[in-house]
């Protein structure tokens, strides 16, 4: 498709129909395509991107910024007056994404005390996921997939219908039964694997399925089930796309199916790398240790001979409680390097930070892909469901800064669809 053939406005949020999902899917997959030498490289494991060659002007002034120029524009890397091509894409990123907010009902009122044992955060998610959901038919069982401790299930369940909780870990199992008993909600919390045979009992016509950030496989493990089980309607709002068992993505949809995108396991963790939550003792602990890591990818490529990234594990924060020294001698033997050579540690570390600058700048214009790549994932899981003769509608329950992660895919099925 041209791409010149943008939508013109946001997603609407009534009823979309296949029509409006496939054309939104396929200008999103022309134009994730198109630009994939842009985003898929990563600038953490090459010291030089090949598209740099052919924006000279751009990757200059993208590596001439510093990190806290980087941190002030990640959340909003479509605002940044960078040399072309970059504002033109950011254009078109930001009107391939567009969604409309999902209209909202006021919550019914609940017990105080249901937010006690609830992160802030996680419970304004809650609220927001809840006043944004309506079905058609009154819900007769709500099912909270990958519970937890089912704050969830029971903010709806206050809405009437009978609650199961399905959840995998037993000690969350015991504390979501305590919770739902102190409240005097008549809930079943059950431990069950969802990925697991079983898993499917659960479902049916007169259950109701909701999902708030089930992380990949599971909600996809939903959405398949919901139909195999004939359930009416659901609800998810996706997380986590790359928690996924297999290397690369199986599309689910038949026009993903279609696709020439393949997608990496590393490629599906992309929408995730933006962050609105991390405190600042968090970010400073983050930097440090991305920062020494770039700096022993300069090591190790000397101690090798070879001009490659090198994986390394995940350390513990202790680690960046040694020296610099330290702590490269120790990761080489980690990797069974030969041992480093008497160098300039102090200057290696600089290059090591010097580096982190560049890589979150350059990381700038993998972010203008975050989201469309995000939506075009979405709409592969709405395609599924359109195809199965389920009404879908689409937009988002909060703002992103409550957390990125803000679409929410609401699906109901359509019987007059399924007879014709």
């Amino acid at each position: 498709m041209p791409e010149a053939a943008h939508p013109e406005r946001s997603m609407p949020t009534d009823s979309l129909s296949y029509a409006q999902l496939a054309d939104r899917f396929q200008q999103l997959d022309a134009f994730l395509l198109r630009h994939q030498a842009l985003w898929r490289p990563r600038p953490f494991t090459h010291q030089r991107l090949a598209w740099e060659t052919d924006h000279p002007e751009l990757a200059r002034w993208l590596r001439g910024r510093s990190l806290e120029q980087a941190e002030a524009a990640h959340n909003h890397p479509d605002r940044l007056m960078a040399p072309a091509p970059f504002p033109q894409l950011a254009v078109q990123a930001a009107t391939l994404s567009l969604v409309d907010e999902l209209p909202t009902s006021p919550n019914p009122s609940t017990d105080a005390r249901q937010s006690v044992d609830v992160p802030g955060r996680k419970w304004l998610q809650i609220q927001a996921f809840g006043s944004a959901l309506s079905f058609s038919e009154r819900p007769r069982r709500w099912l909270d997939w990958c519970a937890g401790k089912g704050h969830l299930g029971r903010r709806l369940a206050n809405r009437g219908g009978a609650l199961t909780c399905l959840e995998r870990d037993p000690a969350l199992v015991a504390a979501g039964t305590r919770l739902s008993e102190r409240l005097g909600i008549d809930a079943e919390h059950r431990q069950q694997d969802v990925l697991s045979d079983g898993a499917s009992a659960q479902l049916g016509p007169t259950v109701t399925p909701v999902a708030l950030h089930a992380c990949g496989d599971l909600h996809v493990r939903l959405i398949d089930l919901s139909i195999a089980q004939s359930c009416r309607q659901l609800a998810i709002a996706p997380c986590c796309y790359n928690r996924i068992q297999t290397e690369r993505y199986r599309p689910l949809s038949q026009l993903a199916a279609g696709s020439a995108l393949q997608l990496s396991r590393d490629d599906l963790g992309l929408p995730l790398n933006e962050t609105v939550t991390a405190g600042a003792r968090e970010r400073r602990q983050r930097d440090h240790s991305m920062a020494w890591r770039l700096a022993f990818d300069l090591l190790q490529r000397d101690l090798r001979g070879e001009d490659d990234y090198l994986p390394t594990p995940s350390l513990p924060s202790s680690w960046l409680k040694k020296s610099f020294e330290h702590y490269c001698r120790d990761l080489a033997a980690l990797k069974a390097l030969p041992e480093p050579p008497v160098r300039d540690w102090l200057a290696l570390e600089r290059r090591g930070w010097q580096r982190l600058a560049e890589v979150r700048n350059l990381e700038l214009l993998r972010g203008l892909f975050r989201r469309p790549l995000e939506l075009w994932l979405v709409l592969d899981r709405a395609l599924l469901l359109a195809e199965n003769n389920y009404t879908i509608r689409l937009g988002t329950f909060c703002p992103a800064e409550l957390t990125p992660r803000n679409l929410m895919l609401i699906a109901e099925f359509d019987d007059q669809r399924a007879n014709t």
